[in-house]
């Protein structure tokens, strides 16, 4: 299989520039350093959403305010010398196509003027799509280990990704990233992060799911961040939305990557719900103190392209606004992952599902999937037998890895009944359902495919057969993954405690609660939160929360509320037993799932991680009823 992982060697010079640690030539060196615990560690990561948070903010704007913007936009231009040096390694963007950034967010220390003081705290891609309305977001945790190319004065070396910036600045992380992915990258933006506070603030803080009891204060002598938050959805100020996001006590990168994601779905939906022009001017002069944008091809970042960004980015729908994770990473302070895990979240990233919450629905509700003409039956119900036909000694294996990682069960079946196919042949029975439309669509995936009937007399035993020719070359045309879940029993038990919680707060709740006749089978009320009865703005509220049996949390949140700016903008809409559901997606998992009544706002919400299958998730929320009794 492809990857697109790259070590380059050429091109540095001999000594390494630090600690004196000897290199061998031409070789790669795994780096080790203790971690830096200043205050101010962390914060970076969290600006680089300020980016977005421009973007969006000017596609609410009009008038004087949009003017406002254009005299500032020359101020986020590239000016450093490091960001003007990495401009040369960007990619030229193309008119109306998909452009993609890498966003750095870097912790910027007192002391000299140079970008090489701090480490960068986030690294993570951005790609718009105007064509198709979507934008993707792909992460890399800051301690995930990776070759990294190294720079003038520095040889290749082996370490955290975030040490790329460390030593060679912002076209080093460029580099890194590039060699990591195969991707290419049309802009950078590099953002400090002694605004945060201020513009979170600015925006009137923010509305959080926050998943459980986030509490230290350090009184046992330890050195981590104070925080001091319960658990439900609440409003935020900038201190206590950075101490939420950058928090790390008991939990991992991975969790923070993910904090992360969810505080900028936040401040997406704050703009949407209490956009107000008046704040443009405070935003504006804390954005341009921080940020630096670098164009592909030496150009200037112009208005006209940021308000078309703008515009995409206000206007999104949910499921258009996608968040892309490296699966399966391994460790703990340094992260580990495999060139297939990474290749694949590359695919993702770069070929956003947008119909994935819709095909992840119907299959968690049973329902019949649908079969549009042209692209037919989804992947995982079209078996393939590949064979080859060109005589290219593993071509039928690649063919076959390849629509395998496309979500096709496939088998090999050996070699054809001749080798000098030209063109690759997928043959389907007309008489089964489907398999004409699935092979034409597979005939695109081959670019050059042709799709053809069976010979009267044969008979397949697979919906299709795939005949490999010889202008396949081992890759299959760009496209979407299928991770549609296969439909699963949902994990529940009966749950007869949170009745009495419930009870014990209802009074004070004034509004009509609901408690859950079933749970997640392998978790608890939480020990250190179990209840709340607390007030969201003006509005009462309760919140349960749950730990499973790998120390992570999901809850019930109930306010009396029905237009919370967490509820706007559902994945997909369902009626069961009439209630109305709103289900809201990560792809093709199932985050959140709400539906309202008399005024008043219920939800369930999924781990940080998603862990809650799509089944379980649904389960609960239909289990909900009417709390009764004394």
């Amino acid at each position: 299989m492809r990857t697109t992982l790259k070590r380059g060697t050429a091109g540095h010079a001999a000594g390494n520039g630090h600690g004196g640690i000897p290199i061998p030539p031409l070789t790669g060196v795994t780096r080790y350093r203790t971690k830096r615990r200043g205050p101010l560690r962390l914060v970076g990561k969290f600006f680089l959403w300020l980016v977005l948070i421009v973007l969006v903010a000017a596609g609410a704007l009009a008038g004087g305010a949009w003017l406002y913007i254009n005299e500032s936009v020359a101020e986020v231009r590239a000016h450093s010398q490091p960001l003007v040096d990495a401009q040369q390694d960007l990619a030229i963007a193309e008119a109306d196509q998909p452009t993609v950034a890498l966003v750095i967010g870097y912790d910027k220390r007192l002391g000299p003027e140079s970008s090489l003081d701090s480490r960068s705290d986030t690294i993570m891609l951005m790609r718009a799509d105007p064509q198709n309305d979507v934008i993707s977001m792909m992460s890399f945790p800051r301690d995930l280990v990776v070759p990294i190319p190294g720079c003038a004065g520095q040889l290749p070396f082996t370490g955290r990704i975030n040490e790329a910036y460390t030593y060679c600045g912002p076209r080093g992380t460029l580099k890194t990233v590039k060699d990591l992915t195969g991707i290419p990258i049309n802009y950078i933006i590099t953002v400090n992060f002694l605004g945060f506070i201020d513009i979170v603030d600015k925006l009137g803080g923010v509305y959080v799911d926050v998943d459980h009891r986030y509490f230290n204060d350090n009184s046992n002598g330890e050195n981590y961040a104070t925080i001091d938050l319960h658990s439900g959805y609440q409003h935020l100020t900038g201190r206590e939305a950075l101490d939420y996001a950058r928090f790390r006590h008991t939990d991992s990168d991975l969790y923070r990557v993910v904090r992360q994601q969810n505080f900028v779905k936040a401040m997406k939906q704050q703009i949407a719900a209490n956009w107000s022009v008046t704040r443009v001017p405070g935003i504006v002069n804390t954005i341009t103190k921080n940020v630096e944008v670098g164009v592909g091809g030496g150009k200037t970042l112009d208005v006209s392209t940021l308000y078309k960004y703008a515009n995409l980015a206000y206007g999104l729908p949910s499921g258009n606004f996608q968040q892309i994770q490296i699966e399966n990473l391994s460790g703990y302070n340094e992260l580990s992952a495999s060139q297939t895990s990474i290749d694949d979240a590359v695919n993702n990233f770069m070929h956003p599902d947008t119909s994935a919450p819709e095909k992840a629905a119907t299959a968690a509700l049973g329902e019949k999937p649908g079969q549009q003409e042209d692209t037919g039956p989804r992947p995982a119900q079209v078996s393939v037998e590949v064979l080859n036909g060109n005589g290219v000694a593993g071509a039928a294996d690649q063919a076959a890895l390849a629509l395998g990682d496309r979500g096709y069960p496939v088998t090999n079946g050996g070699n054809a009944d001749k080798f000098n196919y030209f063109k690759t042949k997928i043959v389907y029975d007309p008489a089964v359902a489907g398999a004409e439309a699935a092979a034409n669509h597979m005939a695109d995936l081959f670019g050059d495919g042709q799709a053809e009937a069976v010979q009267p007399g044969q008979q397949l035993e697979t919906m299709l057969q795939v005949i490999v020719g010889q202008t396949f070359h081992g890759d299959l045309t760009p496209g979407p993954a299928d991770d549609t879940p296969t439909h699963e029993p949902p994990a529940v038990t009966r749950d007869s405690f949170a009745a009495g919680e419930l009870r014990s707060v209802r009074k004070k709740a004034g509004f009509q609660l609901y408690t859950p006749t079933v749970r997640e089978a392998n978790s608890t009320l939480s020990t250190l939160e179990p209840v709340r009865e607390y007030k969201v703005g003006d509005h009462n509220a309760v919140r349960l929360v749950y730990e499973t049996g790998a120390a992570e949390y999901w809850g019930i949140q109930e306010m009396a509320w029905d237009e919370p700016p967490i509820l706007d903008g559902a994945s997909v809409q369902r009626r069961i037993k009439g209630r109305d559901y709103g289900l809201y997606f990560d792809g093709a998992k199932l985050h959140m799932i709400a539906f309202r009544e008399n005024g008043n706002s219920y939800y369930v919400v999924n781990t940080l991680l998603n862990r809650m299958s799509n089944e379980t998730m649904l389960a609960i929320a239909k289990g909900l009823k009417p709390l009764s009794g004394t």
